[in-house]
């Protein structure tokens, strides 16, 4: 048995061989040579998605090319390319995404196959800007669908269940400068009465807590610099930073994208942290879940009850805005969410024994777990109306279930 680490520690891929493909014509050899195979990108997942009853395959070796197209306003890019390195060459040709995660060290196929997000609440998760998809199916076969197509909609957010995608073409927008600003000590009543306001304010919104504490810790408000500003020194009560936090008590600040103001380029400010140091020690956990923004109040109130159970496995938690996409697997599917990301301790058994707490109190508001994160449980038929419809499209894809690892047979059900 080989196996292969993740990026935290957490977790190891289970496989019996490892390869680590050169070009798209080996990839497909070994594609077809195998009766069971699953992909690795950055392995910045926490769970056994990427777990192969054969052959794992890392998609690090494969070309990391980046083409852009100034006309059509897009940029397609290798499979194994990292968004880090993405945004710096669209940067420096003067154009931007419209969004990026907390960490930019993660892989652009990886982050969109698991519908990975940011935060704003007229954004939508990073696949929203997939335009066209590339990948190799369960028969070897290259597959090419654009926005529009049959098909397009359930194979951006895929969950490596229809192949190993070797290009995406992502749109892009003129380059935009960003700035940070930071607050303490909001209000639960405020952060829950005025809850729209808050996460209207900004292009984008990010309130960090413990959730047994008597305020938020952090509001972390990244704005468009040639947008008029609706933010002053007092955010909702709460108080302006006037140096450089973490959101984490104790982790080192250099690893933050610059703060107080002080204006940048997207690329520089949109993830919390700089691509150049490593974020964490990674020793920890993540777990997530999107609540449908309708009944974000309750979730939270609902958390918060919990806070005490919580309080010594958790790193941070963090609130974050999403909007509503049409893609078929996305956790932010036909409606607006709000994610309450978990940043846990590296404690397997401890995180494992409250997860059905949160999700007892969650799922019932409509909640869906985040595809790449730690989780307990999931009805999957029930949380995704189009489950049926990607079925038969990983049937279609991949008809000798080549890519059906127990994971993916899960969610399939």
């Amino acid at each position: 048995m080989h196996e292969q680490t993740n990026w935290a520690g957490n977790h190891h891929y289970r496989a019996t061989r490892f390869a680590e493909p050169q070009s798209v014509d080996e990839l497909a050899a070994l594609i077809t040579d195998s009766p069971a195979v699953r992909v690795i990108g950055s392995r910045h997942s926490f769970n056994d998605i990427a777990d192969s009853d054969d052959l794992l395959i890392s998609t690090t070796g494969l070309p990391t090319s980046v083409e852009i197209d100034a006309e059509a306003r897009t940029v397609t890019v290798g499979g194994g390319v990292r968004y880090g390195d993405l945004a710096l060459a669209l940067q420096q040709a003067g154009w931007a995404l419209h969004n990026l995660a907390s960490l930019p060290h993660i892989s652009v196929a990886g982050a969109v196959a698991t519908a990975t997000h940011g935060s704003g609440d007229r954004n939508g998760n990073l696949a929203t800007a997939v335009r066209g998809i590339h990948f190799l199916s369960g028969t070897g076969e290259a597959v090419e669908l654009r926005r529009g197509d049959p098909g397009f909609e359930g194979a951006v957010v895929a969950i490596g269940a229809l192949g190993v995608v070797v290009a995406l073409t992502l749109d892009i927008v003129p380059t935009f400068a960003v700035r940070q600003r930071l607050f303490s000590g909001l209000g639960w009543d405020a952060a829950t009465a005025r809850f729209d306001e808050i996460f209207a304010s900004a292009y984008s919104v990010s309130l960090f807590t413990l959730w047994d504490e008597p305020t938020v810790s952090l509001a972390w408000i990244k704005e468009r610099v040639d947008e008029p500003s609706r933010v002053g020194e007092d955010f909702f009560g709460a108080i302006a930073e006037a140096e450089v936090r973490h959101m984490i008590a104790g982790m080192d600040v250099r690893n933050v994208t610059e703060q107080v103001g002080v204006a940048g380029p997207w690329s520089e400010r949109l993830a919390h942290f700089r691509y150049e140091f490593t974020p964490s020690t990674g020793a920890e956990i993540q777990s997530e879940y999107l609540v449908p923004r309708a009944r974000a109040v309750e979730a939270i109130e609902a958390v918060r009850a919990l806070g005490p159970r919580l309080r010594g496995l958790l790193q941070i938690s963090e609130i974050r805005s999403v909007a509503a996409d049409r893609l078929w697997l996305s956790t932010a599917y036909e409606t607006e969410m709000i994610g309450l990301h978990f940043t846990w301790v590296r404690d397997s058994e401890g995180v494992a024994a409250v997860l059905p707490a949160i999700e007892e109190v969650l799922y019932p508001l409509g909640a869906r777990p985040h595809w790449g994160k730690v989780f307990a449980g999931l009805d999957a038929p029930a949380m995704y109306p189009r489950l049926g419809d990607f079925r038969a499209l990983a049937d279609r894809h991949d008809p000798e279930s080549r890519f059906r690892n127990a994971f993916v047979r899960r969610v399939l059900a």
